[in-house]
């Protein structure tokens, strides 16, 4: 029997996302905790069902997000989520259709861009995505390994730390969230819920580690204070011969300026029974390898993160800004989205750009995957040559964009969806 794609009715959501944890071995939506939030975040005209008979087979969807690029402005993207299909149904063109019919409905809701987190990175390059954010993951030495705090300029009130239920920090966080979301490219703008659904905290998922702490950081007193950053964490307690050796299982640290960035990273690692502390997702410059003592000991490790897909390239290349003029005609390769092939002229600078196509002869050639992979600044137009996936067609096009496609601070994704 043929799959038949329809858009998610609300009342299929139970079989829909339940094909979708069984693909992922269950792990996915293991609370009611974690299951609803799932549910109220889910956009359920913009998910998709591959179906055979009365039997859901396959899952795709997408969230409404802001996406910062470089410049600080923010593009409207597509973030690509619950994808699978059923193992009963593998090799069977599913996952190809509902990529084909996604792309095309992204393309409909006028969103230049789409994004995702991959579960196998091997498996969306054909689709034109490419990888437009790292991250960056450490294991930190505590014992051995301190960290400086900057100097303030004596303006500022000293910064104090505070411990805070969850429940009560939520609309803080996200206060502060928002306020670092236009400083970064590859940061999320958020739709309601999502405040809930990144603070998920289900026991089963702790893997031993207590649940989740939050300390804010504010400066001044009483009614005046404000807050300026927070930690979230987790205390993973063990034992040896030799005394507490517990692991400080970082979730997530933000700090508006650099004193309270510094001062949230020495709490951190100054936590009474733990000798090291644990991070799974930083930026790829984040500040605090800068203030250890000792990075080596940091065991500091990178890792792909956001993977992104230019579904309009005029749009998406306009959208953003580029650090030093640039003018260049790109010749671009998109089988899986035609509507992206040929001559586009890129013209630009830190103050805005346009794209449009052209019949000029092309400087430089790649495939949209290529493109993708330049557009927030992670990777530069010339690394990508060295390994034969740009080519150079007029002498100079090539350091002239990859000195315009950079940015000054490193794209980074604050977390999955």
């Amino acid at each position: 029997m043929t799959t038949d794609l329809r858009v998610l009715d609300p009342s299929d959501w139970d079989r829909w996302f339940g094909t979708l944890r069984n693909a992922f071995g269950g792990a996915l939506g293991s609370s009611a905790e974690e299951r609803e939030a799932w549910r109220s975040v889910t956009e359920s005209e913009r998910c998709i069902g591959a179906w055979d008979g009365d039997e859901c087979v396959g899952t795709a969807g997408a969230f409404t997000f802001g996406l910062t690029v470089p410049g600080g402005a923010v593009v409207s993207a597509a973030g690509v989520t619950m994808v699978s299909v059923a193992a009963t149904h593998r090799r069977r063109g599913i996952l190809t259709s509902m990529m084909r019919r996604q792309l095309d409905d992204v393309r409909s809701w006028g969103q230049p861009v789409a994004l995702l987190t991959a579960s196998e990175p091997e498996i969306y390059g054909r689709f034109g995505y490419g990888v437009g954010t790292r991250q960056l993951s450490a294991e930190i030495d505590t014992s051995r390994v301190s960290v400086t705090v900057p100097a303030d300029d004596g303006d500022h009130e000293e910064i104090r730390l505070r411990f805070v239920a969850l429940d009560d920090a939520r609309e803080t966080i996200e206060s502060v969230y928002a306020r670092l979301v236009p400083g970064r490219p590859g940061m999320l703008e958020r739709r309601p819920n999502w405040d809930r659904k990144v603070l998920i905290d289900p026991p089963e998922d702790r893997e031993g580690a207590s649940a989740l702490s939050c300390v804010l950081a504010r400066r001044g007193e009483g009614d005046d204070a404000e807050v300026v950053g927070y930690a979230l964490y987790r205390i993973k307690p063990t034992w040896d011969a030799a005394g507490p050796s517990g692991t400080v299982v970082v979730d997530q640290v933000a700090g508006l300026d650099p004193v309270t960035y510094a001062t949230l990273w020495r709490f951190l690692g100054e936590i009474d029974l733990t000798s090291s502390v644990s991070v799974s997702n930083l930026p790829v410059d984040d500040a605090f390898q800068f203030l250890v003592s000792d990075v080596r000991r940091s065991n500091i490790r990178l890792r792909d993160s956001l993977h992104v897909r230019l579904v309009e390239v005029g749009a998406a290349l306009a959208a953003r800004t580029y650090q030093a003029p640039v003018n260049v005609v790109l010749e671009v390769e998109d089988a899986f989205c035609p509507w992206n092939e040929g001559r586009w002229r890129l013209t630009g600078d830190e103050k805005g750009a346009s794209c449009e196509r052209t019949a000029d002869a092309a400087d430089l050639s790649l495939s949209v995957r290529e493109l993708a992979t330049m557009y927030l600044g992670d990777t530069s137009p010339a690394a990508l040559a060295r390994a034969g996936l740009v080519r150079e067609l007029r002498p100079g096009a090539l350091t002239e964009a990859s000195v315009a496609f950079a940015s000054p601070v490193a794209p980074w994704l604050p977390h999955g969806f």
